[in-house]
């Protein structure tokens, strides 16, 4: 018997996402559990899966378009409702005969069809040529290939079936140019701009969200505070932490202290932990610190939330955070995991960064972006010139809740914890 199968509820009112990649096609076999496919949502990566086992019949909706919550996603001959060995196959030998006779699905960042792509079988098994069988990759990395003009199916893919990175197009390109260096073949400057031409591409996924976003945050007045940390201290106290957290198989960074810090000054100073109604006359204190962090993906940037900071330790927040960036980086984060943020912290200093004027992203009524650390000569108290490791960071806030004022004696007590890291211990239940 043929069933349709909805996109489920994904949760956080989602009604629509974009469907980035069928991980099976028409006519296969699949186990119950399988994964059927990847969709996007606003900032995650989700597969799919198949809820019963059977033979994939039709795919309602196509690669790159929008999939909508409650509506047929695909149609499938669920196992055990027709005669075992016959009608199976027949199926399959239809649906496969049909795949073959279907003009193959080019990729958008081809300008022309490649002849040597076209898929010649619709048997998984029998596509072992490296330019055969359909493509895994993220939207980021299709938007690198339609960059560099690159057909995705001449690339080798690192990941999990096959899935292709954008480490992996950088490999492909830089064994292309060492044979090509010498030939002036190459460089074709007349006839591309013969051929060039403006083109118009809808925002999806996470450019969509960053869109929507960005536009309510700048409806609110807000202003930025910057300040120079000076981090010598913290630095040697984390040299010294390094062989405990690698016991437990963690990577420690200076991160973990700046949230944990950021999370004992919020003890103090609740109103940046705060929500402002849309009508501005009533703030509501909330009683659990849920940091976000930023993350640069392939996908782009993600904020991944470690939740209820005020009530874990340094080790912790420091596992926590390393699952979530694996995660984000690896486009599986659940959505939960991207909403109910109280505050937000930016590392742009990661990508080498020094100031940054980060926006506040409603119902937060603050951000800050950490610059990156640097040893800089300075002024001692006896007026010799030393070394200091600094860093810049710049706090943006919510100006209808949050004065200057507040935000200076509020930075200098999140700077006292980084600076002097005993107070920390201090604070510690």
């Amino acid at each position: 018997m043929k069933q349709d199968f909805y996109l489920p509820d994904i949760g956080e009112g989602i009604v629509e996402c974009e469907l980035v990649e069928w991980l099976i096609e028409e006519g296969d076999r699949v186990a119950e559990d399988q994964a059927i496919c990847d969709v996007m949502t606003d900032k995650a990566l989700v597969q799919i899966p198949a809820m019963h086992s059977g033979t994939v019949t039709h795919l309602y909706v196509a690669k790159g378009e929008m999939a909508r919550v409650h509506a047929p996603l695909f149609e499938m001959e669920v196992a055990g409702s027709v005669n075992a060995e016959s009608a199976p196959d027949t199926t399959e030998t239809a649906a496969r005969s049909e795949a073959t006779l279907e003009p193959e699905r080019v990729p958008e960042s081809l300008p022309e069809p490649n002849p040597e792509s076209v898929s010649v079988s619709g048997d998984r098994e029998s596509q072992a040529l490296p330019g055969e069988g359909r493509v895994l990759a993220s939207p980021a990395v299709r938007r690198l290939a339609r960059e560099q003009d690159l057909d995705l199916k001449r690339v080798t893919g690192s990941g999990d079936k096959g899935r292709i990175y954008k480490e992996d197009i950088e490999a492909y390109l830089a064994e292309q140019t060492q044979p090509q260096a010498a030939s002036p073949r190459r460089v074709e400057p007349t006839r591309r701009d013969e051929h060039a031409s403006s083109h118009s591409e809808a925002l999806t996924g996470i450019a969509a969200a960053m869109a929507r976003q960005m536009t309510a945050s700048l409806a609110i007045p807000q202003f930025t505070f910057c300040d120079e940390l000076e981090l010598g201290e913290l630095l040697r106290v984390k040299q010294r932490l390094v062989p405990v957290f690698a016991e437990q198989d963690i990577k420690l960074t200076l991160l973990p202290f700046f949230i944990k810090a950021l999370s004992l000054a919020l003890n103090e100073f609740p109103l940046l932990n705060s929500r402002l109604n849309e009508e501005a006359t009533e703030v509501s204190y909330l009683p659990d610190h849920h940091i976000g962090v930023a993350v640069d993906t392939d996908a782009g940037l993600l904020v991944p939330v470690l939740r209820d900071c005020q009530r874990r330790s340094l080790l912790e927040i420091a596992v926590e955070l390393e699952r979530l960036t694996t995660a984000a980086r690896a486009g599986r984060l659940a959505p939960a995991e991207l909403q109910g943020a109280t505050i937000t912290l930016s590392n742009i200093g990661a990508l080498g960064g020094v100031v940054s004027s980060p926006i506040v992203s409603p119902p937060q009524v603050a951000i800050a972006a950490l610059g990156r650390l640097q040893p800089l000569p300075r002024f001692n108290e006896a007026g010799e010139v030393v070394t200091r490791n600094l860093m810049m960071v710049c706090w943006s806030a919510d100006h209808r809740l949050i004065d200057g004022a507040t935000m200076a004696r509020f930075n200098r007590r999140w700077y006292q914890y980084l600076q002097q890291p005993e107070r920390m211990l201090a604070q510690l239940s």
